[in-house]
């Protein structure tokens, strides 16, 4: 497919960058699309009735696979199902499936002629609730840091609902990138950044979600 990478590298990851609104109007685009029922694509994980089902059946998969690759978390996963339970009626407002990369960093957008041409690497993608992109959009950050990634998403305000939502994506791609690090067998000075940034990150969101209960 024709195009280049916005960006390379970690750093790429952990910066507001032009592609934000382009990513942004791509996504939107992408969505308007067929819909079917709330899931991961492939069958990894039953499709649910609705998006509580169906987000539930995720963080309950994956606290799983930290079990049973003996990942050490930061928070215990009892408390994280609890929180996953009581955000029950913010997650309900959710009645439209979209398509979700859920790791469109710059990485993994494909540039042509001054368009976004393509987006790549869809191993996390999921049809569920569009404000779930934002948590890749901004890794490590909040929404609200990044104007220019509102602006192209077309979303300038967040009620308590959607704050609720969007702390529970952050907690889970933050429990993917601690959980994933074992079963890949990545390196000291991964861990060590994971370490630094990933789990205070993980923390202060659940922390937000006990304030917002």
């Amino acid at each position: 497919m024709p195009g280049h990478r916005l960006a390379r590298g970690p750093a790429a990851r952990r910066r507001p960058g032009p592609a934000a609104p382009r990513a942004g109007r791509a996504h939107r685009a992408a969505a308007h699309g067929h819909r079917p029922a709330l899931r991961l694509p492939g069958g990894a994980i039953p499709a649910g009735a609705d998006w509580p089902t169906a987000f539930t059946a995720m963080m309950d998969a994956l606290l799983a696979d930290a079990d049973r690759f003996a990942v050490h978390l930061p928070v215990p996963a009892a408390r994280l199902r609890e929180l996953t339970g009581a955000a029950t009626p913010a997650l309900a407002e959710v009645t439209v499936p979209v398509l979700v990369h859920f790791d469109l960093w710059d990485g993994n957008v494909l540039l042509h002629e001054g368009r976004v041409s393509a987006l790549i690497d869809g191993e996390r993608m999921f049809w569920g609730d569009p404000l779930a992109e934002l948590t890749s959009l901004n890794l490590l950050g909040m929404p609200d840091d990044d104007p220019a990634l509102l602006a192209g998403y077309g979303t300038t305000t967040f009620d308590d609902a959607a704050h609720t939502r969007m702390a529970l994506y952050r907690c889970y791609l933050n429990l993917i990138m601690l959980i994933e690090a074992t079963p890949r067998g990545y390196g000291q000075d991964r861990h060590a950044w994971l370490d630094e940034h990933v789990a205070p990150a993980l923390l202060a969101d659940v922390e937000l979600l006990e304030k917002l209960r």
